[in-house]
């Protein structure tokens, strides 16, 4: 679920709560790319209240890491923790994304 999105500076802060899975995915990506088609390249992922993480989920923060590396920019996962970080490290990922 998708607590708060705020944009600053170029900055965009994402509040993730509950679960992130198919059915909240679309929006989220939306909602993302429509930060990166403003120029907002610089992601910070707040998910330590985040409690699962289905593989659409997993796509769109793959999806969101890839277009704003093609602008400079990246994501920052701050407060990874439980379920949500065990698919990350079986899948390889939080080698991907910066961990704050």
């Amino acid at each position: 679920m998708i607590d708060a999105i705020q944009a600053h500076q170029g900055q965009v802060n994402v509040v993730l709560s509950g679960s992130l899975t198919i059915n909240d995915a679309g929006d989220l990506r939306e909602k993302l790319l429509a930060q990166i088609e403003k120029g907002n390249a610089r992601f910070v992922i707040d998910v330590s209240l985040l409690n699962f993480i289905d593989s659409a989920g997993l796509g769109v923060l793959v999806t969101i890491h890839k277009r704003a590396r093609q602008m400079q920019g990246g994501v920052t996962m701050k407060g990874l923790q439980g379920v949500p970080k065990e698919v990350m490290e079986l899948t390889r990922l939080i080698k991907v994304f910066d961990m704050a």
